[in-house]
């Protein structure tokens, strides 16, 4: 697919909470050949992603952890699920604009209402095949990077 963005105004911030290493490598790989963000902050377990939202520990400054246009949230983390990480953005007011996408492998009915009735902004389940994910995450990026428009903050 030879669709290039171009990227304008201010820089393009994604927090990606993700513990499978595999994923994470391909999904900030896939992004940034294709040149859709400018940062992405990774994260592997959901305490951590809290922390970063709050801007807790490691992660008080401003500009070394700036708020995400975009949060890609697995569902199975340690230390803390990714529907609770989820509940607490959609229910704080400073956060619940943050669009959330969950990219998980969990084709459960259960997992994707619930992610849904919490606010969830889209349900994405992870392919299994390398090439379909990689299209995937390209064409997340741009959707929701790129397409997409959302109010300034």
């Amino acid at each position: 697919m030879a669709m290039e963005p171009e990227l304008q105004g201010e820089p393009v911030e994604i927090l990606l909470v993700e513990d499978n290493q595999d994923h994470a490598e391909l999904i900030v790989r896939t992004l940034a050949d294709h040149q859709v963000a400018n940062r992405i902050t990774h994260v592997s377990d959901g305490e951590t992603a809290l922390d970063y939202l709050y801007r807790r520990g490691v992660y008080t400054d401003e500009i070394d952890s700036p708020r995400p246009h975009l949060i890609l949230l697995d569902l199975r983390l340690p230390k803390m699920g990714g529907m609770e990480i989820l509940t607490r953005i959609k229910t704080d007011s400073g956060l619940l604009s943050i669009p959330v996408v969950i990219l998980t492998t969990s084709e459960a009915d259960i997992d994707i209402n619930r992610s849904l009735e919490n606010h969830a902004n889209s349900y994405l389940v992870k392919p299994v095949d390398f090439e379909k994910f990689q299209e995937l995450i390209q064409l997340l990026g741009f959707y929701w990077l790129v397409w997409s428009r959302q109010p300034k903050a």
